[in-house]
């Protein structure tokens, strides 16, 4: 599929993060309780990046953690996916200020997949919810805490966030 645009390139992405690494610190006073949560997949390396990010700036690890939810999926009956069970962080989030990070988030279908997951293995005091990309057309009424960018998009155009963990490179990009 040809590419419409490049809308963030590595540098773009770099202060993404610092800004939305500072506004999770500032919005809850620090990181005392706060672990990371990224979904899997595109969700895990941004997390770990807010993650190391949090670290350089409040001088403290913040745990972070990877979430799968194929098996919460809506749509499971329809897509040609083996499930996996999830690597449970059962206790590790209870009465923690849990941040649910994902690359992009869309019709909202992907954030209550991981809602569910969260709140089936445990039970935060609060879950907050982080995007590199809001692209809108919500079908759920779920809006993130922290966005990186709002980037309004057709039905038809795909956003393909790359990172160098998965894809050797940093970019986002509209197809």
């Amino acid at each position: 599929m040809k590419t419409k645009a490049s809308i963030m390139d590595e540098k773009a992405i770099n202060r993404v993060i610092t800004r939305i690494a500072n506004e999770i610190i500032e919005k809850n006073k620090g990181i005392r309780d706060v672990v990371l949560v990224g979904v899997k997949t595109r969700g895990v390396p941004f997390a770990k990046r807010l993650g190391k990010k949090i670290e350089e700036i409040e001088g403290r690890n913040i745990p972070v953690y990877e979430l799968d939810i194929t098996l919460y999926r809506d749509d499971l009956s329809k897509i040609n996916v083996e499930p996996s069970i999830n690597e449970s962080f059962e206790g590790e989030v209870d009465e923690k200020i849990v941040v649910l990070i994902d690359d992009v988030i869309y019709t909202g279908r992907t954030v209550r997949a991981a809602l569910d997951a969260v709140s089936e293995n445990a039970r935060p005091k609060k879950i907050q919810l982080a995007v590199l990309i809001d692209r809108g057309h919500r079908e759920i009424p779920i809006r993130p805490d922290f966005v990186g960018k709002n980037l309004p998009t057709s039905k038809d155009e795909i956003v393909d966030v790359n990172f160098k963990e998965i894809d050797g490179f940093d970019e986002v990009m509209i197809k």
